[in-house]
């Protein structure tokens, strides 16, 4: 099937909120997601510069082996500590650390896709658009943003295609 906007020539980032995908799928479907369907249908046909895989370090030895199946599928995976306050508060995301990986690579890429419904994103699709790149959104409708929607040349709903995009029955 073709597509009128994306073509061969196209250069792609993927950028994955994995926490993000992460929760999303748990609390949605109570599944995992499939990390090898999301960058097949974020490639498409077209040119892979990178993927990267933004994660969240706890203490679990599980968390290794996903972040060495990620590494296998081909992506680039960022880690960055749970971060614990005094008092119990727990905080980690990458929300500035994958902007700035976005703006580094710019250059080199036509489009950027984010699989992530974070609308904290929206100004970074502002930018990119702005700059003359073509934007596109991978996650789950009903944990998404509707400004990230909005902002995003083009969305996919994860939800529309659950058995492609989580694993397990």
């Amino acid at each position: 099937m073709s597509n009128p906007v994306k073509h061969p020539d196209q250069r792609v980032g993927v950028f994955v909120d994995a926490s993000n995908m992460y929760f999303s799928s748990q609390n949605l479907y109570g599944k995992r997601v499939n990390f090898k369907n999301i960058l097949k249908t974020a490639v498409w046909e077209r040119k892979l510069v990178r993927a990267f895989a933004y994660v969240i370090e706890g203490d679990s030895d599980k968390e290794q082996d996903f972040f060495q199946a990620l590494y296998e599928l081909g992506y680039e995976v960022r880690i960055k500590p749970l971060q614990i306050f005094h008092g119990g508060a727990k905080k980690g995301d990458w929300d500035v650390g994958l902007t700035i990986d976005v703006i580094r690579l710019l250059p080199l890429v036509d489009v950027v896709v984010l699989i992530s419904g974070d609308g904290d994103y929206q100004d970074l699709l502002e930018y990119v658009r702005g700059q003359g790149r073509r934007t596109e959104v991978i996650a789950f409708k009903k944990t998404t943003s509707s400004k990230l929607i909005n902002e995003a040349d083009e969305f996919i709903d994860m939800g529309q295609n659950p058995k492609h995009f989580l694993l397990g029955r």
